[in-house]
């Protein structure tokens, strides 16, 4: 018996590392692409388009060992709540990767950057996105529901960043036609940011379950 918890216990904390992994290079990901993007940098764009492979091939071993541990160790009430939140996270982080690929392929489609107004507000909104999920990677790494109802709270502040530059990029096209090209780009990016912000939103909600085996109440999702 003694041995099989000891079992259960390294798979479940192989589990964590996987996931804390995926989190890191997806969290990575994002700050290079936002990085990439101000800075016209394609080579760093291409770096981070090929990380996505190594973030997905982690979601396949969190799959295969979540299910493997599943199937031979029968985890009952706390611990099998524990892996079906993991095995959740790293479909949420795994997409969080996907929007900063998303991000990175726009690099080479915005013109005149030097002089593009709009391109200076994206930065800020993806130091709160990023922040979010570093802090969502924390809570899940400390089981600290107190954490990840605080990332939850952040989520209006992304919002509202969305919202300003989406009236400041409309404006932009309206005022400057010939830039209405990269600044639909630029929405998508920021599109993109946004959904990074409601994703570490998810990742907080199941962190706050797997600790509390409670969602958090609705008021805290704003």
């Amino acid at each position: 018996m003694e041995h099989t918890v000891k079992a259960f216990e390294e798979d479940i904390t192989r589990l964590r590392g996987l996931i804390a992994e995926m989190g890191g290079l997806s969290e990575l990901s994002v700050q290079e692409a936002l990085d990439a993007m101000v800075n016209g940098d394609e080579d760093l764009a291409e770096k981070v388009v090929k990380r996505d492979r190594e973030i997905d091939a982690l979601e396949t071993e969190v799959d295969r060992l979540a299910v493997r541990i599943i199937a031979l160790r029968a985890p009952m009430a706390d611990d099998l709540r524990e892996v079906i939140a993991a095995l959740k996270i790293a479909g949420v982080v795994e997409r969080i990767g996907d929007y900063a690929k998303n991000i990175a392929k726009r690099v080479g489609k915005i013109e005149g950057r030097r002089h593009f107004e709009p391109l200076t507000l994206l930065p800020a909104m993806g130091e709160v996105a990023t922040e979010m999920v570093h802090d969502v990677l924390t809570a899940y790494a400390a089981r600290d529901p107190v954490l990840a109802r605080e990332v939850i709270a952040m989520d209006e502040k992304v919002d509202a960043f969305y919202d300003s530059i989406f009236r400041n990029l409309v404006t932009h096209m309206v005022e400057n036609p010939a830039t209405i090209s990269s600044a639909a780009q630029l929405l998508f990016v920021a599109r993109n940011i946004e959904r990074v912000g409601d994703h570490a939103t998810n990742v907080a909600e199941m962190v706050h379950f797997a600790a509390t085996g409670d969602y958090p109440p609705d008021e805290d999702r704003g």
